[in-house]
């Protein structure tokens, strides 16, 4: 399987001539419904990063399911939550907008956990919408902390229990129509989102709650090359921006081996997607108070 690009599509047009189950499908969800290990279970492909910490997506994510009868392209938002702060408003939106573009709405039920708040903000928001929508009772794998009906559709992320079912499900209420992509394609992101992505989830891994949502991850560069001694090489400068200089500190300094740790891991998993070695030039800097930069966040988030 292969990323998206333009020339892929140009190669593959015989492809987009046939008929299939197809159409778009948004995810909507609260904190840890294991929403982005759904997706890079049912793909068998790292396409979303993934963290015990709320709030981890924060741009939408084509995912895309292809089989025999079907074309599905799952949206993969951030999670719905009732905030007044500019940022969480405007990752909000990325989800909404989700919503209003899909043709099947799945919403996550963590059955691990009781229902909070944003339960009851999602139900509010998805009585508003005029799209079918199919229940998914998560994490069946676990000890169940609230009533699943019978009938009930439940999966398992780690294990791919119900995983046939929601497919067929799903497909039930879908229109036949053309390939929206050719089938050997799984993702719509580009290399920068994703290489920005891989880092950004090991900074999570590290910081835990001391950072997470303070920071973002520029590439200001990908060169890949030929060497002597490699075939081919991909060269990465990426920047792990924080909104203050002793946050940046506890990246540099705090724990001496931190950066290190995040670099290698990031290293690695880049280069077991792209299948060759991988330079990676990482460096930390602040960015004061750069939530609170409207235009800068919008841009960031792809609005």
């Amino acid at each position: 399987m292969k990323e998206l690009n333009l020339q892929d599509i140009l190669n593959s047009t015989d492809d987009l001539t046939q008929e299939k189950k197809v159409g778009y499908v948004a995810i909507i969800w609260r904190p840890n419904a294991w929403k982005s290990t759904f997706i890079n279970s049912l793909l068998w492909e790292k396409i979303s990063i993934t963290s015990n910490i709320p709030q981890t997506t924060r741009k939408r994510v084509l995912a895309i399911y292809n089989d025999d009868e079907s074309q599905i392209i799952f949206f993969d938002t951030p999670w719905i939550h009732k905030s007044n702060k500019q940022f969480n408003e405007q990752i909000n939106e990325v989800a909404i907008k989700s919503l209003q573009e899909a043709d099947l709405i799945l919403y996550f039920i963590d059955s691990s956990r009781a229902g909070w708040d944003e339960e009851k903000y999602i139900k509010e928001l998805i009585s508003k919408v005029n799209i079918p929508i199919i229940k998914v009772y998560t994490k069946i794998d676990k000890q169940a902390k609230i009533n699943i009906p019978k009938d009930a559709i439940k999966i398992s992320s780690t294990t791919k229990e119900g995983f046939e079912e929601l497919l067929k499900e799903i497909k039930e209420k879908l229109p036949f129509g053309p390939l929206l992509f050719p089938s050997d394609i799984y993702t719509k992101q580009d290399m920068f989102f994703r290489i920005s992505e891989i880092i950004r989830e090991k900074v999570f891994l590290h910081t835990k709650e001391e950072l997470p949502h303070s920071i973002y991850v520029w590439i200001e560069e990908i060169d890949e090359t030929k060497t002597k001694s490699w075939e081919d090489l991909l060269k990465i400068v990426a920047y792990i921006y924080t909104e203050t200089d002793s946050q940046k500190y506890i990246i540099l300094w705090k724990n001496w081996n931190l950066l290190q740790k995040i670099w290698k891991e990031a290293r690695i998993e880049l280069e077991n997607i792209f299948e060759k070695k991988v330079f990676l030039a990482l460096r930390v800097k602040s960015k004061k108070n750069w939530r609170k930069n409207e235009n800068f966040t919008k841009k960031l988030l792809g609005l």
